[in-house]
């Protein structure tokens, strides 16, 4: 297996949220480009600002490395007019990859009308620009039930309302690796929420995304069938170690 085919190396932190200066996160951002592209690893995953910086230097490169980036991060609460703003300028700025942040919490509240528009008007922008779209349900916020509600829901609106699309290019992806759960559980990817997604997404495909941190943990779920995985410990990953 050759795990680094189904990694998209990933750093999301603000240079608030890190106790840094924004110099220092677009370093940061660029070496995790460079690490990425000497190392065959699929995608990076990154903050909007970063796109366009960091476009140029993997065409510097002449690497293949996918460039995505994550819209209405990580709460999914705007309106579908701004999630379509902030999608358009990431796809002006070069992203190959948008992975949209689910109004989960609408979802919840059984506001289905607002989480079906945004599911087909994003996907289908993403989608016209021949990119790919992930959708992030945020499963620790959500129960099974829900959790196979939700991922039925985007794999239906995608096969009913855009079948001229190629299928694989949508994502439904299980977390941000953001969300406080209030036990302090886990709040990413585990066998048990993957499988409910597997399940319940085909032919869409799965990304497990939170706390994967190990080659044992990625190998496990890329086995159950899994087609990506969002990680920041890509090189743990790949050297078969665990980030502490």
């Amino acid at each position: 297996m050759n795990i680094a085919e189904f990694l998209d190396s990933t750093y999301l932190k603000t240079p608030r949220q890190s106790g840094v200066s924004d110099s220092e996160t677009l370093e940061t951002v660029r070496n995790l480009t460079r690490e990425a592209i000497e190392n065959n690893i699929y995608a990076i995953m990154v903050r909007p600002d970063y796109v366009r910086s960091l476009r140029m230097l993997i065409d510097e490169n002449n690497s293949k490395l996918k460039l995505g980036t994550v819209i209405d991060f990580p709460e999914g609460i705007n309106s579908v007019k701004e999630k379509l703003n902030e999608a358009q300028s990431a796809l002006a700025n070069g992203a190959d990859e948008l992975d949209f942040v689910i109004d989960y919490t609408a979802f919840k509240n059984g506001k289905i009308a607002k989480v079906k528009e945004e599911i087909e008007s994003c996907s289908q922008l993403v989608l016209k620009s021949g990119k790919v779209i992930k959708w992030i349900i945020e499963t620790a916020a959500l129960t099974d039930a829900e959790i196979v509600s939700i991922t039925r829901l985007i794999r239906d609106i995608t096969l009913e309302n855009l079948s001229d699309f190629q299928a694989e290019k949508v994502f439904i992806k299980s977390s941000t690796g953001f969300y406080n759960t209030a036990d302090g559980s886990p709040n990413g990817a585990n066998p048990h929420v993957i499988g409910l997604m597997l399940k319940n997404a085909g032919p869409l495909s799965v990304k497990a995304s939170g706390g994967v941190r190990n080659y044992e943990d990625a190998a496990q779920l890329i086995k159950m069938g899994v087609k990506r995985i969002g990680t920041s410990s890509a090189m743990e990953i790949l050297s078969g170690g665990i980030k502490k």
